[in-house]
């Protein structure tokens, strides 16, 4: 009986098994590490090692200077974390290679100029190389936990689904800009004028959350804080005012500055 031919997986699906990578890592946390592991065997030329953050040089030292190490551990830890950071290495560099062909690119070079410099045979073959790079960068940075596959139809479809979320992040920030725009005077009105709103009580609580807030606020979530806060003092003067049956404000301008905090709460 014959088998089943196997389906092909549409060249767009994600890859169902996520390789297993290093990922984030304090490499010069690491290297200062194994600095110290020399420093402690005494190693007569651990001046020479490079800083803690030119990470390929100083592997080149640590590898030229593993026999200066001479406790068993320390060797067998030294070289275990070389390891680690060879291979955080090797990850760093699909995304930087892929980032060069794109600058390249950009500037008219063509296929066939990135031949030697891809370690390929032909145009196509260095079009598919920068292809499987962008794949791996996209699977870093694009998709989570997903991985893109390695066809050109994949590497499309993530860069484009990368462009819309970056283009609803751009949106959702002017958005943010353009209520911080509105909502920062009002909140500082409020501010300026809070010893005729002030009633030790929950409207005064509120005024302190948004005395606090309003010098930094600068990020989508501290502005959604920030306007929350002002509702809050609103929804609370409004109370007073049902409560006294007269004006929360005891001043000109801080019925003003309450009168427009009503308004913008009311949009």
């Amino acid at each position: 009986m014959a088998r089943p031919a196997r389906k092909s997986a549409a060249p767009t699906k994600p890859l169902l098994k996520q390789p297993v990578r290093i990922g984030k890592l304090d490499a010069p946390a690491i290297i200062g590490q194994l600095r110290k592991l020399h420093e402690e065997a005494e190693d007569e030329e651990i001046g020479q090692m490079p800083a803690d953050n030119e990470l390929f040089q100083a592997l080149l030292y640590l590898e030229s200077h593993a026999g200066a190490l001479k406790d068993e551990q320390a060797r067998r830890t030294a070289a275990v974390q070389r390891v680690k950071l060879w291979e955080y290495l090797r990850e760093q560099i699909d995304s930087h290679q892929a980032k060069a062909i794109e600058h390249a690119r950009a500037a008219g070079a063509e296929w066939t100029e990135l031949v030697p410099a891809l370690a390929v045979k032909s145009p196509s073959a260095a079009y598919n190389k920068a292809t499987r790079l962008r794949a791996a960068e996209l699977s870093n940075l694009s998709r989570g936990n997903r991985s893109v596959r390695r066809t050109p139809e994949a590497v499309l479809d993530a860069e484009r689904q990368a462009a819309l979320r970056a283009a609803a992040e751009r949106r959702a920030q002017e958005v943010a800009a353009r209520r911080h725009r509105l909502i920062a005077p009002v909140a500082q009105r409020l501010i300026e004028h809070r010893s005729g709103l002030d009633n030790d009580g929950e409207v005064t609580f509120w005024l302190d959350q948004i005395a606090a807030l309003l010098p930094s606020c600068q990020t989508p979530t501290q502005l959604v804080s920030l306007e929350t806060y002002v509702e809050a003092v609103v929804r609370e003067l409004r109370k007073v005012e049902r409560a006294t049956a007269g004006p929360a404000a005891t001043t000109a301008d801080a019925q003003l500055a309450y009168a427009a905090a009503a308004e913008l709460v009311a949009k």
